[in-house]
């Protein structure tokens, strides 16, 4: 039943029974009238249902095919002193509702024109009985230009008061998606907080046997005899160990602790310099080219350079490592409303849509040597400065990081 619904609206029944009521009434009526009335009838209903009508040259077509039916219609059934001159009206109508101001008025003159060609076709000595009088004529051609003035300016209100209804919700769609990444933020920022609790008393907790176990392995070296040489390596196993975990909880510490900023008024494009700089004097370097794009638009920002410089540099590594050999990565700026934005794009491997949501979680890491800590500190930087960070990304395309920071 619903299906039938779809198939058969409302109007398709108003036009049919329409144009079926025309046929009933009509004094004069033929087979080629019947025959026009129902190719006017079949147009209408299958108008909107055929795909290359509603295009905009589909939809002059059918304006230009009603004209003709209605023209055909009108000589079959007494010409000028036909009643069915009314019919005009439909493609008046038609081009006023679809069509532009001009050519809405194109297409109320060229029906005019059209109707007043049946004089032509008179006796001119004849005319004041076949067609009443001049005036008359006059008065139907006015009407038709009435009703298509006054057809377009309820369809302009219509379509204007359309795209201002589109644009609001253009601007509901672009707040959802804000306050659903503000959410995203504010939980990320939560398990940051919880998580940097937790990892700076663990650090704090491993710092002093780390220490002993320092001590003690550089005394075991210091004390062995020269002829035992699996000890010393040993010793020297622990030492560099314990050296390498120290500098992991170093990383934790700094990622526990809050961030003392010191913000000053910065040029984007000299910090990215800056970064990009670092990045290029990496050893060993990467084999990637960096491009730089930036907006003259964009004002000085208040922000702590040297944190904001390692994030740079931090999301050029990545992309780095997600990149193939001779791969290009893309650093732009722009203004974006009361934000300026940076836009870190490489060509790489890109991210798996299953890991999109916890890039920036802390520990969380698909290298086999990785920790799982740079984006996480990243994140923390950039929620310092009141900024937002989020990735767009399409497994074997590449990934686009994107920083917001309030200007």
């Amino acid at each position: 039943m619903k299906r039938v619904r779809q198939a058969v609206r409302p109007q398709d029944i108003a036009w049919l029974l329409f144009f079926l009521a025309l046929g009933l009434v009509s004094p004069t009526l033929n087979d080629a009238e019947i025959e026009l009335l129902f190719a006017l009838a079949l147009l209408q209903v299958l108008e909107p249902r055929i795909a290359a009508l509603n295009t905009d040259r589909g939809r002059l077509a059918a304006i230009f095919l009603k004209l003709l039916l209605g023209y055909l219609l009108i000589g079959v059934s007494g010409s000028l002193d036909s009643s069915y001159y009314l019919i005009l009206f439909v493609p008046v109508i038609s081009a006023a509702t679809t069509l532009s101001a001009l050519g809405a008025a194109g297409i109320t003159v060229l029906t005019s024109l059209t109707y007043l060609s049946f004089l032509l076709f008179g006796d001119w000595r004849l005319l004041a009985a076949t067609a009443g009088d001049y005036r008359e004529l006059s008065i139907r051609v006015l009407f038709l230009c009435l009703i298509s003035y006054l057809t377009y300016q309820l369809g302009e209100a219509n379509r204007t008061q359309t795209r201002k209804l589109q644009t609001v919700a253009e601007q509901l769609a672009e707040a959802n998606r804000s306050l659903r990444a503000a959410e995203a933020a504010m939980r990320r920022s939560e398990r940051l907080g919880a998580l940097g609790q937790l990892t700076a008393g663990l650090a704090h907790e491993l710092r002093n046997p780390l220490g002993t176990m320092k001590a003690s392995a550089e005394v075991l070296q210091q004390n062995v005899a020269a002829e035992n040489e699996v000890a010393r390596e040993l010793a020297g196993f622990i030492a560099a160990e314990v050296d390498r975990t120290n500098s992991l909880i170093t990383r934790f510490l700094d990622f526990a602790r809050p961030l003392p900023l010191k913000r000053e008024p910065a040029e984007l494009a000299e910090l990215i310099d800056g970064a990009v700089a670092r990045f290029k004097n990496h050893q060993p370097p990467f084999d990637v080219s960096v491009h730089t794009n930036y907006s003259p638009d964009i004002r000085p920002i208040p922000l702590d350079g040297e944190l904001m410089q390692n994030v740079i540099h931090n999301l050029l590594e990545n992309a780095a490592q997600a990149s193939p050999p001779g791969g290009a990565i893309t650093v732009k700026t722009r203004p974006a409303r009361d934000s300026a934005e940076i836009a870190i794009i490489d060509r790489g491997s890109g991210i798996d849509p299953a890991n999109i949501e916890n890039v920036f979680n802390p520990f969380f890491t698909t290298k086999p040597e990785g920790v799982g800590l740079g984006l996480a500190i990243v994140s923390k930087i950039i929620d310092e400065h009141g900024g937002r960070i989020s990735v767009e990304s399409e497994p074997g395309q590449g990934s686009i990081f994107r920083i917001l920071l309030p200007a």
